[in-house]
């Protein structure tokens, strides 16, 4: 991340920072109500020579005060971070609730924050914001205490399409359900999980002659229902594979999610068979793009009925990436070669 400033803390912002215009949020997800707010934030600071100014949150604050309902991760803060820079975003305000803004009344708040450190001009929150010590403040507050400091505040609405409110809890319900064509549309892009490749139970290539890439993840990321799918492999390296690979090229995949129950394993993981390619792959990180539901996991009652069900996983998934290749225009014989 070369062009975006991380600021870790309010002490870290620059004294000579600004003028700004300034979103503020969670923004676990940064779906399409998320781009919304970042879309306005950066399209006034272009327009008014200001600095495009994201402020989030880590932890999540229902972690830090309920963390029994603490929502698993949409998306990591790493992809947080790149997704803001991509977006147009200058700096990053990361902020540690609990450290630096619990019990703060939301006039100190602004004062303090907003005009002290960030010289903000402009503010951009969701009509849902709220702010300020036990949520006290609301979007309607930060308008009018815009117009006591002297700056100017935009409400966005929240996204509603086809009676579906875009949220990041309506994200995570469609992974809950393997409904992963939902989650996509509501993010505006694929959902996608990071980690590295480890070994696993070696029976894919041995056994079964469909080698994967394993994976596992903690409770605390999200990752579809078990099932199996259709997407996108890319794995992340500064020097060449050893194999017929290369790095941060997607290839088509077959992808695995859950325990496997037809070997009664029990930890839960994402296993990737990359079509057509073979390369060494342990120990290298690697971004799994999800696309499409193929089926729901199910226990088979012999290892050749299993293989004659991976075998139609792997038409299918070649039929819902070609088409997903071509919506992105890229030549349906290469699809499986498709740029990041």
């Amino acid at each position: 991340m070369d062009s975006v400033d991380i600021c870790y803390g309010i002490d870290d912002i620059p004294a000579d920072v600004g003028p700004t215009s300034v979103t503020i949020g969670v923004f676990d997800g940064l779906h399409r109500g998320h781009q919304q707010l970042v879309s306005a934030c950066v399209e006034h600071a272009r327009a008014n020579n200001q600095v495009p100014v994201m402020v989030t949150f880590d932890p999540h604050p229902v972690s830090v005060f309920l963390p029994e309902r603490a929502p698993v991760s949409v998306v990591s803060f790493e992809r947080r971070l790149e997704l803001a820079e991509e977006m147009g975003i200058e700096m990053v305000l990361v902020i540690d609730f609990t450290k630096e803004l619990e019990g703060v009344e939301p006039r100190p708040y602004v004062r303090d924050l907003l005009v002290g450190k960030l010289h903000a001009q402009h503010v951009v929150v969701g009509e849902n914001f709220t702010f300020g010590a036990g949520a006290s403040g609301t979007a309607e507050a930060m308008r009018q205490l815009g117009e006591e400091f002297g700056f100017s505040v935009d409400i966005i609405p929240l996204l509603d399409e086809d009676g579906v409110q875009i949220c990041s809890t309506y994200i995570r319900q469609s992974l809950s359900r393997g409904a992963i064509e939902s989650a996509n549309w509501a993010l505006g892009r694929h959902f996608t999980v990071t980690g590295p490749v480890v070994r696993g139970a070696g029976r894919g290539g041995k056994e079964l002659g469909f080698p994967t890439a394993n994976q596992y993840f903690p409770d605390t990321v999200a990752i579809p229902a078990d099932g199996v799918y259709a997407g996108w492999f890319i794995v992340h390296s500064e020097s060449p594979l050893d194999g017929d690979m290369q790095p941060e090229v997607a290839y088509a995949a077959a992808i695995s999610v859950g325990t496997n129950p037809t070997f009664g394993d029990e930890e839960r993981s994402v296993e990737s068979f990359v079509l057509d390619r073979d390369a060494d792959l342990y120990g290298y990180e690697a971004t799994v793009k999800f696309v499409g539901h193929l089926r729901d996991m199910v226990k088979f009652h012999s290892v050749a009925e299993l293989l004659e069900a991976m075998a139609q996983d792997v038409a299918a998934a070649r039929t819902v990436l070609a088409a997903d290749a071509r919506a992105q225009g890229c030549n349906s014989e290469d699809y499986f070669l498709k740029e990041k």
